[in-house]
């Protein structure tokens, strides 16, 4: 993992304001903030003698004598990511591969690409586990004599049955992930969920009443809800900080494609008849079907590396190394990573002492603004409507005029437009960042709801057809760069290594419970609404959120996990202020073609002290703050 330069604030005004909001704290809490203000790089300053004797004090300790020398080269680069390129120590092959990482950094280790197939791999069976019961539905009702499509009742319990699982993960199964990580680790949580999910959606093909399918579909969260707080945790953990959003957003691309591969299934097993003593063949193969793919799951993670985190966590420093040498290319970015990740850890162990994790999630301002962002960015995962597609677009096109068996290709289409664009993020969300995309995408994706909603308006079946799947189509191809991976890659990175279980933990049960509440009046309120005022309700909501998101969502590409602490450190009413501004200077290089100067608000520290007047006090304070050009 490179280290990144140590990051400060450039403007004198924000500097101003940021002193001020700084003096106003409480000690307990400033003291806190300087405890995480060490996380830019605790081994910025420390004298070259100092650190090779702490190095070796540190192989002693741990049992790594003889990896010394790879570990003392590492710690020189954990100190100075471009130390190889000045210092005699590193041989002609080091600098090369060391190079190659900067330069070249899809060039990558096979076992790394193996831990992002089996996590992609995980990602289908939640989008699988979603996706299936969209079909499912336009059947099973009827057999269950809760088919009526003019009965507020029988909506509320259709919808009860589709929110089952998303209710599970809200209330149980979210906050069962950091206990179940600190016991068994990433591999083997992946490992149980996917078993949870095979097991149970064999459970849910063999039901024959609404209310038994609801059970088995809310045991199904037990497998969904630590799985989605896990699974982007662990590609994280084991990404390299150049590409590691594009890896960790593979979540949402193959969940996407989980959903394709779902809507896939529906329409291939909805010509299966029933056979004798068999009602509802096909629905059953529909549900029972999305379980194979954990099985599948549950066989791949045996060969593939544990978090090399998480083993440092547990003081299982040599499996570390192991685990990093399978992941890394070379000894010496393996030793870097070792060793710095270690640092990290005994900072933040210092500060796991005599405190509630839990707490301090929303007490802590660096943590409580993480958990503020990724709350909005998980709750616009699901208010800005994808999901009343995703599980509902087979009933939505039957309104519209299709039948059946075109309802379900129409979903299947969706699914496909779903996954496909969301390629493109793989390469735009390092480049353009993650605040960028949900900026640019929200208002088109309100826009694309208003046309499938205002089309329900059109007296004539082919042009409200048309509409329909107008709208619904450019709504995938505009959610699928942007609020599709964004929010669990954001959610994987913003929150301290003391805390990120946990936190994690709260982002997905804030996505589930939202999700569960989405799925579950979705049908009362299209039947209360009609269409057109259910996609208007999340057409305001889209918008709703893009000041959501430009107030209180903070940029994190291109920093490592750690130095995010210091993106984070920022008050609050200093990014949203700095938000408001970005209004006026979007619409003068967006809607008026001008090219008006961005506001530079934070430089890199490097940049900082030459063009600064800011004192040395002034620089002390602000190793709290954070890089950020007012033209992300």
């Amino acid at each position: 993992m490179s280290s990144a330069p140590e990051i400060k604030q450039h403007s004198r005004a924000a500097h101003s304001e940021h002193s001020h909001q700084h003096s106003k704290l409480d000690p307990k809490t400033r003291a806190i903030a300087n405890v995480d203000t060490k996380l830019s790089n605790p081994l910025r300053g420390i004298p070259r003698d100092q650190l090779m004797s702490d190095v070796e004090v540190f192989a002693k300790e741990r049992g790594l004598t003889h990896i010394l020398p790879d570990l003392q080269k590492g710690a020189l680069l954990a100190q100075d990511p471009d130390a190889y390129n000045s210092l005699s120590d590193f041989t002609e092959e080091d600098r090369q591969i060391l190079s190659d990482e900067v330069n070249h950094r899809w060039k990558q280790t096979r076992t790394l690409y193996y831990m992002v197939v089996m996590s992609s791999m995980a990602a289908a069976v939640q989008g699988m586990d979603e996706a299936v019961i969209n079909g499912a539905q336009i059947i099973y009702p009827t057999q269950f004599g809760i088919g009526d499509p003019n009965s507020a009742r029988d909506g509320w319990l259709i919808g009860l049955v589709n929110s089952a699982p998303y209710l599970c993960c809200a209330i149980i199964s979210c906050w069962l992930s950091d206990p179940l990580n600190q016991w068994l680790g990433r591999k083997k949580t992946i490992f149980v969920t996917c078993m949870i999910s095979f097991v149970t959606c064999i459970w849910s093909a063999l039901t024959n009443t609404w209310w038994h399918l609801f059970i088995a579909r809310f045991f199904l969260g037990f497998g969904i809800g630590p799985k989605s707080a896990t699974v982007p945790v662990y590609a994280a953990e084991c990404s390299p900080a150049a590409i590691r959003g594009a890896l960790v957003m593979m979540w949402q691309m193959w969940t996407a494609f989980g959903i394709f591969l779902g809507d896939f299934i529906d329409l291939v097993f909805y010509f299966i008849p029933d056979t004798p003593g068999v009602k509802g063949l096909n629905w059953r193969l529909m549900l029972g079907s999305a379980g194979i793919p954990g099985l599948i799951v549950c066989f791949q993670v045996l060969f593939a590396p544990e978090s090399p985190r998480w083993l440092i966590s547990k003081n299982r420093y040599e499996e570390a190394f192991k685990e990093l040498c399978r992941l890394r290319f070379s000894p010496v970015q393996a030793a870097r990573d070792l060793y710095y990740i270690h640092v990290l850890l005994e900072v933040e162990n210092e500060m796991k002492k005599g405190r509630n994790r839990v707490v301090e999630l929303f007490s802590i301002p660096r943590n409580r603004n993480a958990a503020l962002a990724s709350w909005v960015v998980m709750f616009g995962q699901q208010f800005c409507g994808v999901n009343v597609i995703a599980y509902y677009s087979s009933n939505i096109f039957l309104k519209s005029g299709f039948s059946q068996v075109a309802a379900l290709a129409s979903s299947m289409g969706f699914g496909a437009l779903n996954w496909l664009f969301a390629f493109p993020a793989v390469f735009t969300i390092d480049t353009y960042g993650r605040r960028n995309l949900l900026l640019f995408t929200f208002p088109c994706m309100a826009i694309c709801l208003l046309i499938t909603g205002f089309s329900f308006w059109d007296p004539f079946e082919k042009g409200r057809v048309a509409g329909v799947s107008i709208g619904i189509y450019l709504f995938a191809i505009f959610y699928s760069p942007g609020e599709g991976p964004v929010p669990f890659t954001y959610s994987a990175e913003v929150f301290p290594l003391y805390i990120r279980d946990i936190g994690m933990s709260f982002a997905t049960a804030t996505t589930w419970f939202w999700n569960f509440v989405l799925s579950i009046t979705y049908p009362s309120l299209q039947l209360a609404f009609k269409p057109q005022g259910a996609f208007g309700w999340y057409a305001a909501w889209c918008m709703i959120l893009w000041f959501l998101i430009l107030l209180f969502v903070r940029e994190t590409k291109g920093k490592t996990l750690e130095e995010l602490d210091q993106v984070f450190a920022v008050p609050l009413t200093v990014h949203a202020a700095y938000g408001l501004r970005q209004i006026p200077y979007g619409f003068k290089k967006f809607i008026l073609f001008q090219n008006p100067t961005p506001e530079e608000l934070y430089i890199a520290e490097s940049d900082s002290e030459e063009n600064s007047g800011i004192d040395e006090k002034g620089r002390k304070e602000d190793r709290a703050d954070v890089v950020e050009k007012g033209d992300n």
